[in-house]
């Protein structure tokens, strides 16, 4: 998904930077990435009833007890995929400069992040059309996914808060979270259930602006604030 900053990360209005992650929290990551990454392509092939996690740990390369260690079950496995692209959302988001406003920041953002930018971009989105397909036939995948959103959407609350500003309502943060975060969400669901392509009409970008939109037509903070800074 593309990213472009266009704020310094020695900005006084940035928030506190984390410390790197160690090298075993990097080492940590890769792996369950991988086992994420064998459970969708599983999934894709036979669907979740089709599939074990001992075959999960076997096409990610590690033991079953490794599996374990990370995960409760194979629906589990894929969250961090699902999850890094709303990581990766939230930090071009972040990224954005506050002086263009709150719903112009959004929408930028929404649309880049869905935007099939190179060949990985697309894959990832094709991988999430092939989990949500078969999350409609496995309620403990859906559950995942509504997991996924949720806690993305608790993520996303600090973010636009900075953008919004010192003196913004506390509610309407909140809203404007809960309605950006279900206009990806919906977009994602409506586009897994055709086969329109990544790019285009009927592609993720174009139905999560629309749903933006449309969600966030009567939200104050997108609207009596565009443009402040």
């Amino acid at each position: 998904m593309s990213t472009h900053s266009s704020q310094s990360p020695q900005s006084p209005q940035s928030p506190p930077q984390s410390p790197p992650p160690s090298l075993t929290e990097r080492r940590k990551a890769a792996t369950q990435l991988d086992i994420a990454r064998a459970a969708a392509e599983l999934f894709a092939e036979r669907g979740p009833d089709g599939t074990t996690a001992e075959e999960i740990a076997g096409r990610a390369g590690v033991a079953l007890r490794t599996f374990y260690r990370y995960f409760r079950n194979k629906q589990d496995a894929v969250a961090p995929l699902l999850a890094g692209g709303a990581a990766e959302w939230r930090a071009h988001l972040a990224d954005l400069d506050p002086s263009a406003g709150v719903p112009t920041a959004l929408e930028q953002s929404v649309a880049d992040a869905l935007t099939a930018a190179d060949d990985r971009a697309a894959e990832s989105l094709e991988w999430t059309r092939g989990l949500l397909r078969a999350a409609q036939d496995d309620p403990a995948l859906r559950a995942v996914w509504y997991r996924v959103n949720q806690e993305s959407e608790e993520q996303l609350v600090p973010v636009l808060a900075r953008l919004a500003g010192a003196d913004a309502d506390e509610l309407d943060v909140r809203l404007a979270a809960a309605a950006a975060t279900d206009a990806i969400r919906l977009a994602l669901e409506t586009w897994a259930a055709t086969d329109a392509p990544t790019e285009g009409p009927g592609s993720p970008a174009v139905l999560a602006v629309r749903c933006l939109r449309e969600l966030t037509a009567g939200l104050r903070l997108l609207h009596a604030r565009d443009g402040a800074g």
